[in-house]
């Protein structure tokens, strides 16, 4: 009974071979021509984008960047913007990490010098927003110092409502200008 099962188990992958082989000859069908569909042209509404107020989340990639670390797109030094609540110069906790990497940067490169610029959106007088924008650029300099970042590294400038990032007079539009920038002295 095993030799038999042993032949069987042989013989059936050479029938299956054999029965699966060509002859070799072109049959010459004949081809149907099928008509393209129709295209149909759409309006193309243009869209808007706008710049998250969230930090972005970076992909791990298994490659080392190999230049400074600020120029590098997959590091959290790429996030050169933080971003406040109406009315506050309280640091959201989605931006301490950015804060402390770009604390680590300026410690571990000595010459570094970082330019803190507030903003406000337009809602308030010019001078409150000039206030508010400067309190958004000590608060993000005060986090900084606390992690052990030289004071003579971070300059914090306010330009208030001024130099909005977005123009607009929407809730979004606001959010977007309610921020600290992060300018690196010399790029």
């Amino acid at each position: 009974m095993k030799s038999y099962s042993k032949l069987l188990g042989l013989a059936a992958p050479a029938l299956i071979l054999m029965g699966c082989s060509s002859t070799g000859e072109v049959v010459d069908a004949p081809i149907e021509e099928v008509p393209a569909p129709a295209v149909i042209e759409q309006p193309v509404t243009p869209s808007i984008t706008t710049i998250p107020v969230d930090p972005p989340t970076f992909s791990g990639t298994t490659e080392v960047y190999s230049g400074d670390a600020l120029d590098d797109p997959d590091s959290v030094l790429a996030i050169r913007v933080i971003y406040f609540e109406y009315d506050s110069s309280n640091i959201r906790d989605e931006f301490q990490s950015v804060i402390s990497a770009h604390a680590t940067y300026l410690i571990d490169n000595p010459n570094a010098f970082l330019v803190l610029e507030g903003h406000a959106d337009e809602r308030g007088t010019r001078e409150y927003n000039m206030a508010l924008g400067e309190r958004r650029a000590n608060s993000v300099k005060n986090a900084m110092l606390m992690q052990g970042v030289s004071a003579g590294q971070l300059e914090v400038v306010s330009y208030g409502e001024e130099r909005p990032a977005v123009m607009g007079s929407d809730s979004d539009s606001w959010a977007q200008n309610r921020r600290v920038e992060l300018r690196y002295q010399g790029r």
